[in-house]
């Protein structure tokens, strides 16, 4: 069952991973960037900030705790103990996989740390905020995030997979904890309704 599902999750990626042109590597490669987001990262920072004033503090805070949180057990509880290797360093992919700019990261994939880290963060604050415009802007955020890393040549789409469901985790237990610490807080703190 197990070498049935890895059989299918190659095929997708060779699929995936076949669908691209020079215009599009540049662009994936830019979506996959570390600092690319950065200005998105203000927008919603200028948001929270907008609507809730100094009640954002608490919010920031669980971010960091969420993305350290899903960046750490990606690491340390999947990539570690299954050291399943990346399509860029499968032996029986070599000549098949499509790579851009040559960059494959580290040896293992499963679970894709972007695809984590972003659901994290797209899970706590959609329940944070909880405003339909705002969920469908995280969620199409995370997605094409982790679309990039099949597209880049670096994840199967099970690595993918693993890493969305994993962030979607970290994102409700943060989100979780936030709200106990919330309670805690004189009311005026609140920026989300605990129940």
């Amino acid at each position: 069952m197990v070498e049935t599902l890895k059989q299918i999750d190659q095929e997708l990626f060779l699929f995936l991973n076949g669908l691209h042109n020079e215009t599009f590597d540049g662009i994936m490669a830019w979506i996959s960037g570390k600092t690319t987001w950065w200005p998105f990262y203000l927008l919603i920072l200028l948001f929270l900030i907008f609507k809730k004033r100094f009640q954002a503090i608490p919010v920031i805070i669980f971010i960091a705790l969420a993305i350290t949180f899903a960046d750490q057990t990606s690491v340390h509880l999947f990539k570690e103990v299954f050291e399943r290797p990346r399509p860029c360093h499968e032996p029986a992919l070599e000549g098949m996989v499509h790579l851009v700019n040559d960059r494959c990261g580290g040896k293992y994939g499963f679970v894709s740390s972007h695809a984590a880290n972003s659901f994290a963060v797209a899970m706590l604050l959609l329940l944070v905020v909880r405003k339909r415009w705002f969920t469908l802007t995280m969620l199409f955020w995370a997605v094409i995030v982790s679309y990039s890393r099949i597209y880049l040549g670096v994840h199967y789409p099970g690595d993918v997979i693993g890493g969305a469901l994993l962030g979607l985790v970290c994102g409700f237990i943060a989100f979780s904890v936030f709200r106990l610490v919330i309670r805690k807080l004189p009311d005026s703190w609140r920026m989300a309704d605990p129940d």
